[in-house]
């Protein structure tokens, strides 16, 4: 008995160094998911709220950046610069309405790049933002080998569909429905998930290897989704932001006031006074209810896609990388929505699940990678994440490392001016990271994230200015221990910004101000720093003025630093 046991054990061992070797010998196929105003409320991250047991379920299996951000926290421009590895000032898309193609460069985007490799590359739901932003083809041809799929229902997301307590519909901001009264007796993310399968279904049996995007329109707003999720979070067990005022010292030209949230019908009848008035709190605890039930919603559908992978043999052959576009603000300094530089607004989930390197199938003994797990009618399970990175990345890294880690090369660095460059990255590949586990801060490892805005104080349009009427573009650095941001002069007809036209400025050490409430920026400390920098050549970019100002204003300061 004994020595059989041995024997079974040592097999078990072979087999999977065996299944290691394999899988870092050949392409893998990809399966590349992407949330729509998802921020870290995940149960992997640490949010004891969230009911994310499909995504935990694949966090314990894959490797999590617990500290990744957005380039802009708007969806367009972020989801054109993470495909393209290129940075907004790059892209030259700051709005919804210029094709990156005809108004910057050529570039080639990830599933392009993935195309050319000889793979099968196909798109579904809201992967590129849709319209002029990718030339109302979601990039077609070049991007994927057939047409994106949209799901039919898409079209009344922002009609009247919510019942309200009149009885008659209105277009809502909160807007749980009875799924089988929707056209359709559907919803766009269960669509989208049944087009998905239905591709993953067709793969079978395909050597070519293919890149599936699947894009989730949820949490975005409106909270459309089936009422039962509701059910997850009783009203009475929410609680309000832990911050959820207007920061005292926070500028004027950094606050959004969510117009687009202000817009629905039931936010217009609460008559809140522009552009700082707060909500009542009792409809704050139902906006936090509504995203965390919508969250949990996308949830399932994850589940739906991993445990069909699973189930058709695919899971041992196919990397799975989850993101979002952006954050989401809940009421954190008075905000809601995206449309800023704060860490709820830039900072995304990033997990890269990668078969025979962060997890070794056991398909062998009859086991299930991802069984699906319903959080409506199952008990609550508990997954760890085996591992994690806490340094600072961002979604420009994530081209390189995808292209890396499926068995292919990253593109080479840009160089500083890259306008003519059509394939190379302005970010860097992760995939060092996988190797070995983390062992100290990075201080070298810092996010840039950018917003633009229409005026120094809240206009209707700051939230989301055309490209014409940008007059300052707020950049942030964002580092283990800091949050620094300067609002700066910029020319929308030539993209040059005036790095000595200060209009405002922001930083927050992190260590005791974890929430960014606390502004410690001074201006008179900053006219030091720019008379020491002056001498500096025009040349030097704006992320290495911002790095070395960030080391003059800090010199001295006690950070407090949290360990790794």
């Amino acid at each position: 008995m004994y020595n059989s046991v041995r024997v079974w054990l040592l097999l078990l061992v072979l087999h999977t160094l065996a299944l290691a070797v394999v899988a870092r010998r050949e392409r893998r196929n990809v399966l590349f998911i992407i949330a729509d105003d998802l921020r870290t409320s995940l149960g992997c991250y640490g949010d004891t709220v969230a009911k994310s047991p499909n995504i935990d379920q694949l966090a314990s299996k894959s490797q999590v950046f617990l500290n990744a951000y957005a380039q802009q926290a708007v969806c367009a421009p972020s989801r054109t610069s993470m495909l393209t590895s290129r940075r907004p000032d790059t892209t030259r898309l700051y709005d919804f309405n210029s094709y990156w193609r005809v108004h910057s460069g050529n570039y080639t985007t990830m599933p392009q790049y993935f195309k050319s490799k000889g793979y099968f590359t196909m798109s579904v739901g809201k992967v590129f933002h849709p319209g002029i932003a990718s030339n109302h083809t979601d990039d077609y041809p070049y991007s994927w080998s057939i047409p994106a799929y949209h799901p039919a229902s898409f079209r009344f997301e922002k009609k009247k569909m919510c019942k309200g307590e009149d009885g008659e519909l209105h277009a809502n901001l909160l807007c749980a429905v009875n799924v089988t009264e929707q056209p359709g007796r559907t919803l766009p993310d269960l669509e989208s998930t049944d087009e998905a399968v239905r591709l993953l279904k067709s793969r079978v049996g395909d050597d070519t290897p293919f890149f599936l995007a699947v894009g989730f329109h949820k949490p975005h707003i409106p909270f459309r989704i089936p009422q039962e999720y509701l059910s997850l979070y009783p009203i009475d067990q929410m609680a309000l932001a832990p911050d959820p005022d207007v920061p005292k010292l926070l500028p004027p030209v950094a606050y959004n006031p969510w117009s687009d949230v202000r817009r629905r019908d039931d936010v217009q009848k609460l008559n809140i006074s522009f552009p700082y008035g707060p909500i009542p709190k009792d409809f704050q605890l139902r906006i936090r209810q509504h995203y965390y039930a919508a969250v949990s919603f996308m949830d399932a559908q994850v589940g739906r896609l991993l445990s069909t992978l699973d189930q058709l043999g695919l899971a041992d052959s196919t990397m799975v990388v989850f993101t979002s576009d952006h954050g989401w603000s809940l009421g954190e300094h008075g905000e809601w929505a995206k449309y800023s530089n704060f860490d709820v607004a830039t900072r995304v989930p990033l997990i890269f699940y990668v078969p025979g390197i962060t997890h070794y199938q056991q398909n062998w003994l009859g086991m299930s990678t991802f069984p699906y797990i319903d959080a409506l009618t199952q008990s609550e399970l508990s997954f760890k994440n085996d591992k994690v990175i806490r340094n600072v990345v961002e979604l420009v890294d994530v081209f390189p490392t995808v292209s890396y880690l499926a068995g292919g090369t990253a593109p080479e660095p840009c160089p500083d001016v890259s306008f003519q460059e059509e394939l190379c990255t302005e970010g860097n590949n992760l995939a060092y990271t996988f190797r070995h586990r983390e062992r100290r801060v990075d201080e070298e490892a810092v996010s840039f994230s950018q917003y633009p805005r229409p005026a120094d104080t809240p206009q209707v349009n700051s939230d989301l200015p055309d490209l014409k009427d940008i007059k300052v573009m707020g950049y942030s650095l964002r580092s283990w221990d800091y949050r620094y941001t300067l609002w700066l002069g910029f020319n929308p007809k030539t993209f040059q910004v005036n790095v000595s036209d200060v209009h405002a400025g922001e930083l927050y050490m992190l260590a005791g101000d974890p929430g960014q409430d606390n502004n410690i920026y001074s201006d008179s400390d900053h006219s030091v720093v720019m008379t020491k920098m002056a001498s500096l050549p025009r040349t030097v970019s704006l992320q290495m003025r911002m790095r070395l100002q960030l080391l003059y204003l800090t010199a001295g300061m006690k950070t407090g630093r949290r360990k790794a």
